[in-house]
């Protein structure tokens, strides 16, 4: 027989927690003996173990105090049930791990992966660090405004620039940004973008806009405020696509 304090150090819990779960019904208080001390037995050392086990897995005491009167079966099918919980949980926090990973890194973007690695795609095809962070905070505000039509969108500019005539036109947007306004070479960009638009849509919008949409002025008029360039080349734009 072994007092509180010698239970709570084979067990690795605190005398304190031994007494809260006198209080809570989770544990059996034993009668003190002929000195006053209250002695503790095997089988409340197993039984301690078991409730801080299931206490570290999370499972609430009133939830353990109700399994103490519950048949081997029952026990046992609670405790699959905790390990899948458990298991839910750790899928959580290893997503969270990469969130703060990527973080750290500096790469924290609530994006779908294959827009992320389009990021990176960016990088490699020369596109300067300014373009692809103006690409991505596009693509979390389209995503946030529009879940519903952001992929399709995202999905249908990735094929477009995977055409290297047509991402050779955006690399030409990318460069236009230290030009001045009145430059003829942004009208001569804001032409070539038109034909290719035509092109490739004809008189249509591309895949997930549709008459009236919003999207197109979230997008440019992030653009727009990036450089005077690129703003001119947004008006020129507009005015010959109809916008």
């Amino acid at each position: 027989m072994i007092t509180i304090g010698q239970l709570a150090g084979h067990v690795g819990v605190s005398v304190k927690t031994i007494r809260l779960y006198h209080d809570k019904g989770l544990l059996p208080e034993p009668e003190r003996d002929a000195s006053g001390y209250r002695r503790y037995g095997a089988e409340a050392a197993i039984e301690l173990i078991k409730i801080r086990t299931l206490a570290e897995a999370g499972v609430p005491l009133a939830r353990i105090r109700d399994l103490r009167s519950a048949t081997d079966e029952e026990f046992r099918r609670a405790l699959r049930e905790i390990d899948d919980q458990i298991t839910v949980r750790i899928g959580g926090l290893r997503a969270t791990q990469g969130r703060l990973r990527r973080l750290a890194d500096g790469h924290l973007v609530p994006l779908p992966a294959e827009v992320v690695a389009h990021m990176d795609a960016l990088a490699r095809w020369g596109f300067s660090a300014r373009w692809v962070d103006l690409q991505r905070d596009l693509w979390i505000l389209v995503f946030a405004t529009h879940p519903d039509r952001a992929i399709t969108l995202f999905r249908d500019q990735a094929a477009t620039l995977a055409d290297p005539a047509t991402r050779r036109l955006f690399l030409d947007y990318d460069d236009a940004h230290d030009l001045d306004a009145d430059d003829p070479r942004v009208d001569a960009l804001a032409r070539r973008i038109v034909a290719a638009h035509r092109e490739r849509y004809g008189s249509g919008e591309p895949p997930g806009l549709d008459a009236g949409s919003e999207i197109p002025a979230l997008i440019q008029g992030t653009v727009d405020a990036s450089s005077p360039a690129w703003r001119r080349l947004g008006v020129l734009l507009r005015a010959q696509l109809g916008g």
